[in-house]
């Protein structure tokens, strides 16, 4: 019984070494794989995220920043996903269970407690895609994923920064829209 297992595994693998050899290049090539694929699940669970936040913000600036959400990580998972295609790589196409979790638990609020735990996710998942992207832009192995995680970084740098901004001016009292459109300019 152990040789047909270990026969039927071998087949097995011999069959896929080559789908996984088009994947996979080298040593490195995994963290790049492994980088792409949790890029994939991040952008997926942003754009939920975004547009859970523009049906259940309070905060103009909220909504607004869920959009931006919505079409900046739709574009960017787009690229991902052609990428992705020209190299094998089968991308996740739901969210984890962790922003599942993050889902559920918005879902359930409203107004002004809504705004501050939407935008305190925010700022702390971009602090740490930014962290990862830095990373791959500048230790990547894979020249595709390593020029795309480059070009998309500058993006999250300024999601960061907005989602910082709109995190203050919602985090302490409220939705505080005086303020926030005074420094917006409208």
């Amino acid at each position: 019984m152990k040789r047909v297992f270990l026969a039927g595994t071998a087949a097995l693998l011999m069959a896929a070494a080559p789908a996984f050899a088009q994947q996979t290049k080298g040593p490195n090539a995994t963290a790049d794989h492994q980088f792409a694929m949790k890029a994939a699940q991040g952008g997926m669970a942003e754009v939920e995220l975004g547009r859970l936040a523009t049906e259940k913000a309070s905060s103009d600036e909220v909504k607004k920043f869920g959009q931006r959400m919505v079409d900046d990580h739709s574009k960017a998972n787009d690229e991902l996903k052609s990428e992705a295609a020209k190299k094998n790589i089968t991308l996740p196409t739901t969210i984890d269970a962790k922003d599942k979790a993050l889902m559920d638990r918005l879902s359930k609020l409203s107004g002004p407690a809504f705004d501050r735990a939407y935008m305190t996710a925010m700022v702390k998942d971009h602090r740490t895609d930014v962290s990862e992207f830095q990373k791959e832009a500048s230790t990547g192995h894979d020249p595709d994923l390593k020029a795309w995680a480059a070009k998309t970084l500058p993006t999250l740098q300024d999601h960061l920064k907005q989602a910082e901004s709109v995190d203050q001016a919602v985090g302490t009292s409220g939705t505080k829209t005086t303020k926030s459109k005074a420094t917006s300019g409208r």
